[in-house]
């Protein structure tokens, strides 16, 4: 996973909690919901705190480039 090798900047730390929205409760998702683990603890966040954060970085900066050329984000 890239943000295994990765600083939590404010993209990676949107990029991480909206992974860890995407997978919550995914049961065919465990190998990716381990990853994530693994990068809130090589962070020192918890979930809420991530939450939290990632809220306040939305609140005062645009993370993601929105476009919508009709694809899906998985396609």
């Amino acid at each position: 996973m890239h943000l295994l090798q990765t600083e939590p900047s404010d993209r990676n730390l949107a990029d991480l909690a909206r992974l860890c929205i995407r997978y919550k409760g995914f049961p065919g998702a465990r190998d990716i919901q381990t990853d994530l683990l693994k990068v809130l603890t090589k962070w020192r966040l918890t979930e809420e705190e991530l939450y939290s954060k990632t809220r306040e970085i939305h609140s005062t900066t645009r993370v993601f480039n929105t476009h919508n050329d009709g694809r899906d984000d998985w396609a």
